[in-house]
């Protein structure tokens, strides 16, 4: 079970955070900064899982974001890279080659796919297309109630 993903840029700004098991404000802060720091300070062209704790990390940078994940320590770490690869396929797919300022910008998108692809820290979805379909038809459902809004004001 993944116990966490965390998504932070090369300077160490956090991007993304999700949780899968319950942790206190002040617990999450800790984890935070130490895979910032764990991570960050790692030679490049080192192994991408290192052992934390009782968890297992596993991370992998795509341009100038790295995408983090704290498992269970029997968790299979070859899973978990994957699982951190379909998602940076899945925001390429929606974005067009997703940047830094995408996540940014549209963070609400991104966790929308991050909650398709994971509940409770357990795959849900692996179909790319079963996730773009989802993401089309809840960009169309968004678009009609923008539309009914306006249609509604203007009414006014």
């Amino acid at each position: 079970m993944i116990r966490f993903l965390l998504l932070f840029s090369r300077q160490g700004k956090l991007r993304l955070q999700k949780w899968f098991t319950p942790q206190t404000d002040r617990e999450k802060k800790k984890v935070i900064r130490d895979m910032v720091m764990l991570v960050l300070s790692r030679p490049p062209r080192t192994c991408n899982f290192l052992q934390w704790r009782d968890l297992k990390i596993v991370y992998k940078r795509y341009a100038s974001l790295y995408f983090c994940a704290g498992l269970d320590d029997q968790d299979n770490e070859l899973l978990a890279l994957e699982v951190l690869h379909r998602y940076v396929e899945l925001l390429d797919k929606y974005f067009g080659n997703v940047c830094e300022l995408d996540i940014i910008f549209n963070f609400e998108k991104a966790y929308y796919i991050l909650d398709e692809l994971l509940m409770a820290g357990e795959i849900l979805e692996t179909s790319k297309f079963a996730v773009g379909v989802i993401m089309e038809e809840a960009d169309t459902l968004q678009e009609i109630q923008c539309l009914a809004q306006r249609h509604a004001h203007s009414q006014q």
